[in-house]
């Protein structure tokens, strides 16, 4: 039987996610912690952007509206993710979106002047083969926001391990901030975003154990780091014999 590769199974997962109508309901969930990230990023008008693993679109349409004079690109490797994301943005002139993954982004090298990608990088297959891809994508000077949940750092997600469908990374901040240096990335930085989401009374969810842990889980917030591509690629420094 031939093998499956990863980026088909991812595929067939989120598939399963567009069709239960997951894409639509990330914009509560992560709206939370997106908002505190892009003010952060300081979006400019003109900006071209990239959000790698969209779904259904929620945030591309978002930027958008900050982006009047630039444009928005959503990638996701689920073409239903996709499906439904184009049909949400119909009537926006500055927005695309792909079937795509990370680890082959279908766009020139220096396309954007950011790269969000929110919740999505645990899942790729490769995590330093993509955030290599994302340097090559930026122009000199451009910056990559990757928001998290599922992260080393945060005792309450580990359990998510026996929920998920497919395979995942559990990296550290420390860890996830060492690829982006070894990619070539400068002014590499990580620090948390609490989820002010008030807490139910009662929890009755697959992820935690109760209403405890949930809060727990949001108190300690989703990791976020941040990056820049040099502006001039710094020559390297010959070594004295």
């Amino acid at each position: 039987m031939p093998e499956i590769a990863p980026n088909e199974n991812l595929r067939e997962e989120f598939n399963r996610w567009a069709e239960a109508g997951k894409g639509e309901s990330m914009e509560t969930e992560h709206r939370p912690i997106v908002e505190p990230t892009l003010a952060t990023m300081k979006i400019g008008p003109g900006d071209e952007v990239l959000d790698v693993g969209c779904g259904g679109g929620w945030l591309v349409r978002e930027i958008a509206s900050r982006v009047p004079q630039g444009h928005v690109l959503g990638m996701d490797v689920s073409d239903e993710m996709i499906s439904r994301a184009r049909r949400s943005a119909v009537d926006l002139r500055n927005v695309e979106f792909v079937v795509g993954g990370v680890d082959a982004i279908p766009r020139h090298a220096n396309s954007f002047d950011k790269v969000i990608s929110v919740e999505s990088s645990y899942y790729w297959p490769n995590p330093a083969a993509g955030i290599r891809e994302i340097f090559r994508v930026l122009r000199p000077g451009g910056s990559a926001w990757i928001l998290i949940n599922y992260y080393r750092d945060n005792l309450y997600c580990h359990q998510w391990s026996k929920t998920f469908a497919i395979p995942t990374h559990l990296l550290s901040g420390d860890e996830w901030a060492g690829l982006f240096r070894s990619a070539g990335f400068k002014d590499v930085a990580h620090r948390r975003i609490a989820d002010p989401t008030p807490t139910p009374e009662t929890y009755t969810g697959r992820w935690f154990r109760d209403a405890a842990e949930l809060a727990a889980f949001r108190r300690e917030g989703a990791l976020l780091i941040h990056a820049t591509k040099p502006s001039v690629r710094q020559p390297v420094r010959a070594h004295s014999i």
